[in-house]
């Protein structure tokens, strides 16, 4: 029975963990003693690391045929100066290194013979603000924020250790994930802005269900060092994200203001996020991964939560 290794062991592996474990033994690197019983009632046998921690990695060096990346970069919550790369607070932080988690996940790897397979869930925020405009894979990243601008390195790192090492990488450019328990809620009660129709920015979305579908799909079926969009079909606003959640939940729909005026409203880490507009094209996803989402669009998940 092949190994996998998953790093980063938060919502996403916990729901991809029970398609698994009936043909891969599972393992997963944990930082915190406390979750060990949470993961092995998962199936996930726990092998103690912190990725923060080089020296305390040495456990998974040949350990797994498979590595799923799921650990975020360290987080700096610093919006980076108009133009791209990382702002000054971030710079001080130490981000100016780059994505050190992955680098240490890949370097403990080096230490013996490599994973064969390697699947990286990365973000859509790596290409920036678009204006609105359709991009595919092989559209140029210019990551706009501190936050992109490690996933930018952390997807590099890869590419370039997956060709040094002969390993097949795939990288999930990953929009808005959602879930029932994943829902801006608590936004909404609080009457949080959203920008006006004709100013508001295109979002984009997966469930977190489907994400997993995703994740499996790309270990069958991606090709060597791919990069996907695991993205659904809707072609919605922020503003029409929010009304629709709304909806679904009888809560009053927000406010809309002019954009200026919800910048000034919210916080800067929320509006990195409202402030960019773009539209994933997801053909290659649906070609090449050939994997059927449970919920093409925002409104079929939706719907699904009102007949519950």
């Amino acid at each position: 029975m092949k190994r996998i290794l998953i790093a980063g062991c938060g919502d996403i592996a916990m729901r991809v963990a029970p398609l698994l474990r009936k043909h891969y033994r599972l393992f997963g690197l944990v930082r915190r003693a406390e979750r060990c019983a949470e993961l092995r009632a998962a199936g996930i046998t726990p092998v103690p690391g912190d990725l923060d921690d080089r020296t305390s990695l040495a456990r998974i060096a040949g350990l797994a045929d498979i590595v799923l990346h799921f650990a975020p970069p360290p987080t700096p919550n610093i919006p980076s100066p108009s133009g791209g790369g990382l702002g000054r607070g971030a710079q001080k932080r130490g981000y100016v290194n780059g994505d050190l988690r992955t680098r240490n996940l890949l370097a403990a790897l080096a230490r013996s013979a490599p994973p064969m397979r390697l699947i990286y869930i990365s973000t859509s925020g790596v290409y920036g603000d678009c204006g609105g405009a359709y991009v595919d894979e092989t559209h140029r990243p210019n990551p706009q924020t501190a936050r992109a601008q490690l996933r930018v390195d952390a997807e590099r790192q890869i590419r370039d250790w997956a060709k040094r090492s002969h390993v097949s990488a795939g990288i999930l450019r990953v929009p808005g994930i959602y879930a029932a328990d994943r829902l801006p809620l608590e936004r909404l009660r609080t009457s949080s802005p959203s920008i006006v129709h004709e100013e508001d920015s295109y979002t984009n979305h997966i469930h977190a269900d489907d994400l997993v579908r995703i994740v499996i799909a790309a270990l069958r079926n991606g090709k060597p060092n791919r990069v996907y969009h695991a993205s659904d079909d809707s072609k919605m606003k922020m503003g029409e994200y929010f009304d629709a959640v709304a909806d679904a939940h009888g809560l009053p729909r927000p406010p809309r203001l002019p954009r200026a005026a919800v910048e000034r409203n919210v916080s800067p880490a929320l509006w990195s996020f409202m402030n960019e507009s773009r539209r994933l094209s997801n053909e290659r996803r649906k070609k090449e991964l050939k994997v059927k989402l449970r919920y093409p669009t925002v409104a079929d998940a939706l719907a699904s939560i009102k007949n519950t």
